[in-house]
């Protein structure tokens, strides 16, 4: 099992940063492509951006292209989201992702990922 614990969050205004992290334990060893999806009151979970395991490759959303960039750093089975220019539509609860080893793309559909963080929330007032 792999185990992904998210942090970071917080309640900020219109324009400022943050940088959430997700910590996994456990197999870390089977996941590949981890990713950070979100979900605002009422909506859907929504895909955010996405890394390999190299880091040499990621995808991001329409939406946070530009203002926000995913990292990861293997050495410490952690992976961040740096998000910049923060709007009120990106408050949302931001879930980490892992998708098992053997699943390389980018995926931008949850039900591709196999384990998840309990989220932390992220909140902008404008």
């Amino acid at each position: 099992q792999v185990q992904l614990v998210e942090s970071g969050g917080g309640l900020v205004q219109f324009g400022a940063s943050l940088r959430l992290s997700c910590a996994a334990s456990g197999r870390t060893f089977s996941t590949n492509v981890m990713a950070w999806f979100r979900q605002a009151p009422g909506k859907e979970r929504e895909f955010v951006a996405a890394i390999n395991w190299s880091g040499g490759s990621t995808n991001y959303a329409d939406s946070v292209k530009g203002r926000f960039t995913i990292s990861r750093d293997n050495a410490k089975n952690t992976v961040y989201l740096q998000m910049n220019s923060l709007k009120a539509e990106d408050t949302a609860v931001y879930y980490c992702a892992a998708r098992p080893l053997y699943r390389y793309s980018l995926s931008v559909d949850p039900n591709g990922y196999d384990y998840w963080g309990q989220g932390t929330q992220v909140t902008v007032s404008s």
